[in-house]
């Protein structure tokens, strides 16, 4: 594996966390950003493979933040996996323009299936 970065937009530290551990144990490189605002910058700072990118997370929101991704030129290539714990999440990603989305609470297997699957894709 060529050591893919995984960028993950999470307020919450404890998914942050396990997210990390998995992903890493996985093979992947991570980092992790508790703030939406400023995509551009930390996605130009660390030029991901992939974006995880949670619904509900200062200061603008995930959809919000996915949108700008999305409409960049440089970034728009960069698939965005969308998770939330709301129950219209595939209306959320849709809405964000995201590439694939994971319901909250998610199975770790899960996790490391979806990633895989839009890495491939």
């Amino acid at each position: 594996m060529d050591n893919k970065t995984i960028l993950i937009f999470d307020d919450d530290v404890n998914i942050l966390e396990l997210c990390s551990i998995i992903l890493v144990d996985s093979g992947y490189q991570v980092e992790l950003s508790e703030t939406s605002h400023d995509i551009i910058e930390k996605v130009s700072a660390v030029n991901p493979d992939l974006i995880l990118m949670d619904n509900w997370i200062p200061d603008i929101g995930g959809i919000k933040a996915t949108q700008l991704l999305k409409q960049h030129p440089e970034f728009n290539h960069i698939p965005v996996i969308y998770f939330s714990a709301n129950n219209d999440i595939h209306i959320l990603a849709e809405t964000a323009g995201a590439d694939a989305y994971l319901a909250k609470p998610f199975d770790l297997v899960e996790l490391e299936n979806i990633v895989k699957e839009v890495l491939v894709s």
